[in-house]
């Protein structure tokens, strides 16, 4: 294994375990998109590692698809945010708690 792709993996591992993490234990919209960002940049991270492995040259393929992943998931994050905002304007609240509550 190359010693750039085992640094990129860890780099990868640790940004994983910090956006499932946030995932799991917080409660609030807006944190939980973070953590959904952070899972996106982890992906894309990991994707950038592995186009390294091909000697001599940089892969303008993964640079490409990254690009993309990039737009995507800000398009994501920002239909996301919009939909927290119209969330808080109805139910004055972005808890998920208060919120599962209200679906019975």
């Amino acid at each position: 294994m190359n010693e750039s792709l085992l640094f990129y993996m860890v780099a990868v591992v640790l940004q994983f375990v910090i956006g499932l993490a946030c995932l799991m234990i917080k409660r609030d919209m807006v944190r939980l998109l973070i953590g959904i960002e952070i899972l996106f940049n982890a992906a894309n991270l990991s994707f950038m590692g592995f186009s390294l492995q091909t000697s001599g040259h940089i892969d303008p393929f993964a640079h490409s698809i990254i690009m993309m992943a990039i737009v995507l998931d800000g398009t994501v994050i920002a239909v996301g945010l919009a939909m927290t905002l119209n969330v808080y304007k109805h139910y004055k609240t972005i808890n998920i708690r208060k919120l599962r509550r209200l679906k019975w």
